[in-house]
């Protein structure tokens, strides 16, 4: 396995994993609030092909994707805590490259890094593969040779 590759991607992911544990707890209440909506079944309600009424397949559908979304969030919540704790064991400058280069790029985020930095870019590009190697040891404990 890449693993150097594998660091990248989770940066470049960082910021939609952490949105994703804001929205999805959205996402959770608005079907808690649907569901208050269907109303209870009936005992005389008229079947649908599974064998239970309409409004028991909703709800059965609605407490189903529930679930489905806590198993998601709960993922997020530790994908986003793994990511912020490799974080936390870097630098503030190694924070700060990664964080233009992978986590949230813009275009000519390099030539901004350097002037920010104060430093060449083939300084910037040293420092921006330390920054990476030291991510990486802190998610995975290994590199690629």
């Amino acid at each position: 396995m890449n693993w150097k590759e594998e660091a990248k991607a989770k940066l470049r992911k960082y910021n939609a994993m952490r949105l994703a544990t804001i929205n999805i707890p959205l996402d959770i209440e608005r079907l808690k609030i649907d569901a208050q909506s269907i109303r209870s079944s009936r005992t005389d309600a008229v079947p649908v092909e599974g064998g239970g009424s309409k409004h028991e397949e909703a709800m059965l559908n609605n407490i189903m994707e529930r679930q489905e979304l806590e198993r998601s969030l709960k993922q997020a919540r530790m994908w986003v805590q793994n990511v912020d704790s490799a974080l936390c064991a870097l630098s503030k400058e190694d924070k700060l490259i990664l964080h233009r280069l992978f986590i949230s790029p813009e275009p000519r985020s390099m030539e901004r890094l350097c002037s920010e930095l104060n430093v060449e870019q083939s300084t910037a590009y040293r420092r921006r593969d330390s920054a990476l190697y030291k991510f990486t040891i802190a998610m995975y404990g290994a590199i690629d040779s």
